[in-house]
């Protein structure tokens, strides 16, 4: 599966459960870790953990792998490793306060809000 097939499932596994702020970031230029950073908000860790748990379930419908998962117990800040794309799903405070869209801010992005 290629990295925009991936990002486009996770996109729409993040809009479907109403994941807030969803940022794209094209980080093939910055990082051979992988291609694609995905990075959205939930109102509650509740909502971070559904946010999470769909993106890995729909990806793996799909075919896809998921390498690992982070995160999950405090649910404040939650990591789904794709491989060619990770996805971080946050509290909007716990966002803000690591700013990953400024700490890769040479990488193209595109915001998408849901």
């Amino acid at each position: 599966m290629d990295t925009a097939e991936l990002t486009r499932i996770a996109v729409d596994a993040l809009e479907e459960i109403k994941g807030k702020d969803i940022t794209v970031l094209d980080v093939r230029h910055l990082t051979s870790l992988f291609d694609a950073m995905v990075v959205a908000s939930g109102d509650s860790t509740r909502q971070v953990k559904a946010l999470a748990d769909n993106v890995r379930e729909k990806i793996k419908e799909a075919g896809g792998d998921i390498l690992g998962t982070e995160g999950e117990q405090a649910a404040e800040w939650v990591l789904v490793d794709a491989g060619s794309v990770v996805v971080h799903v946050m509290h909007p405070a716990t966002r803000q306060h690591y700013n990953l869209e400024e700490l890769w801010g040479a990488a193209a992005s595109h915001r998408r809000m849901a």
